[in-house]
């Protein structure tokens, strides 16, 4: 018999308490970043019992370092991946529904410097258009060189010929995945950060539990499940290498991470409303230039990586080529003295034979296996698709046995998260930090203590209290880093408000904030 847990347990003690009540349930989930959340968001919206251990902080690895972009893909349609595109397109709807408050629309322009490139593009993205149907944001549309320039001030405007809008989507890739994390707990999972998973149980060779342990009270837990999920991203491979170790069955790698490099400048280099998009730049690579929380972020690279940091430092190489990429098509050329933050993200490209070393031809799908031992790893994919990978996931594991899911259909693609109004009223992204972004829940977040006191334009007293009671947070990173966006946004005013941030830590009861080691993580985010 499985057990129900309590719904909305936020504070630590009570988590770790509840944690060690809980024996037995339905499922058990390894990985606390977009894929495990939303795994556990569509398992307990079902009625099944959840677990959810994550062994850093949700999103803390590649699920907060994103492009901040909902988006079908469009250079995968230019790969004639098309089932690929069509699927993205009709989940970055369903993500922009389900959570109005953190994501919203947005208008991509490519501007033109060759003839042949507006017609040819224009083509492509009225295609994209054709394949999101209904699900649609707006209509490409072809522009002149004046439209463009108006579209976005700051542009290079030597040798512009015109250019292309179309729409895609923008979020808040951490406050998402905690509004995920939220709604799990609204449906009765159990969701606990800081719980690393340090051994799985077997039972006659099938895996049928977990032991974790609590990293501030070293305190240890053992839960049973006859499904468990290794969601771990480009860590997966660590608990695949462990369970093969087990049963003596031989398994390759299966994820091959690219490196993704992002830096953030002030607005004053792209003062836009829209997005700028370069779809080839001199390498082949895409080049981003999105306004986003007051800020603008150039890149993205797509470099491969061997080694598996949480916090992966950028190479060289790639500050470079953004910087000089964007210096081609702005007005107003960045420099490494402009860069405010810059963070890396390690994407997990799943393997194909014979890809040399090529991560741009690397699968962006999502795949799901299952062990000799009944062990279930999903890795790969995107933010966008984070709902339906879930759901693939446990429809994966009805038809293995290890889940009876014949009268729990998923009903999470209408299913609204934490803080989402009942309409879909837009929170621009791009526009600066405030209170906007805690949906229906910002009178609540009003009505503490420090509301009137900022710490950082759009950060108050108040929100860190919050962060700390009702959002899981644990440390002055998972403050300034994740609840808030500042470290990804400005470094070094993260690392001036981060003794303030960790008073207020202490006084809700938190006593090792780490606030050392975030000044450490600045200066790395620092150029």
């Amino acid at each position: 018999m499985t057990s129900r847990i309590s719904p909305l347990l936020t504070d630590r003690s009570q988590l770790l308490a509840a944690l060690e009540r809980t024996q037995h349930v339905d499922v058990v989930v390894i990985g606390g970043g977009a894929t495990g959340l939303g795994v556990a968001v569509d398992a307990a919206s079902r009625g099944l019992s959840v677990v959810l251990l994550e062994a850093e902080d949700f999103a803390k690895g590649t699920s907060s370092r994103a492009t901040k972009l909902v988006h079908g893909g469009v250079r995968y349609l230019a790969q004639g991946n098309i089932s690929l595109v069509r699927e993205a397109l009709h989940e970055r709807t369903a993500l922009l529904r389900n959570a109005p408050h953190l994501a919203a629309p947005l208008g991509f322009v490519m501007p033109s410097y060759k003839c042949w490139e507006t017609p040819f593009y224009g083509v492509g993205l009225k295609a994209y258009d054709a394949l999101a149907g209904k699900d649609g944001l707006g209509s490409t549309r072809f522009l002149t060189k004046r439209h463009v320039e108006t579209a976005l001030p700051g542009v290079r405007t030597q040798g512009l010929k015109g250019g292309v809008m179309y729409w895609d989507g923008q979020f808040d890739d951490a406050r998402l995945a905690l509004a995920l994390a939220r709604t799990a707990a609204q449906h009765s999972a159990l969701l606990v950060n800081y719980c690393p998973v340090s051994e799985l149980l077997y039972t006659n060779d099938r895996v049928t539990g977990v032991v974790c342990h609590d990293a501030e009270t070293k305190q240890s837990f053992q839960i049973h499940a006859p499904c468990i999920i290794n969601a771990t991203g480009v860590w997966v491979d660590h608990l695949r290498t462990q369970d093969a170790h087990h049963t003596s069955q031989p398994t390759d790698s299966l994820v091959s991470p690219s490196q993704g490099v992002h830096l953030v400048v002030d607005r004053e280099f792209l003062p836009s409303e829209h997005a700028l998009l370069i779809p080839k730049t001199a390498d082949g690579r895409v080049l981003f230039a999105v306004p986003w929380l007051g800020k603008v972020i150039l890149g993205t690279t797509d470099t491969p990586r061997h080694d598996l940091a949480l916090e992966p430092t950028p190479f060289e190489s790639e500050i470079d080529f953004i910087l000089s990429e964007a210096a081609n098509y702005l007005t107003k050329k960045p420099t490494r003295a402009d860069v405010k933050s810059m963070w890396v993200g390690l994407r997990p490209l799943v393997k194909a034979p014979s890809t040399e070393g090529n991560t741009k031809k690397l699968s962006r799908e999502h795949t799901i296996l299952s062990s000799h031992s009944g062990l279930v790893t999903v890795t790969g994919g995107k933010w966008t698709t984070y709902r339906a990978m879930a759901e693939d996931v446990l429809d994966h594991c009805e038809e293995h046995g290890l889940l009876d899911l014949k009268t729990k259909p998923s009903v999470t693609k209408h299913l609204r998260l934490v803080g989402a109004p009942d309409h879909n009223s837009w929170r621009m992204v791009h526009t600066q930090p405030d209170n906007t972004a805690y949906g229906t829940e910002a009178t609540w977040v009003q009505s503490l203590e420090g509301a009137d006191t900022e710490i950082l334009p759009g950060l108050t007293q108040a929100m860190v209290r919050f962060a700390v009671r009702y959002e899981y947070a644990r440390t002055v990173e998972d403050v300034l880093a994740r609840r808030s966006r500042w470290l990804f946004l400005d470094a070094k005013a993260a690392a001036d408000a981060a003794q303030s941030v960790a008073n207020i830590l202490q006084s809700e009861g938190v006593t090792t904030p780490q606030l050392e080691a975030f000044y450490e993580l600045c200066h790395q985010y620092s150029l």
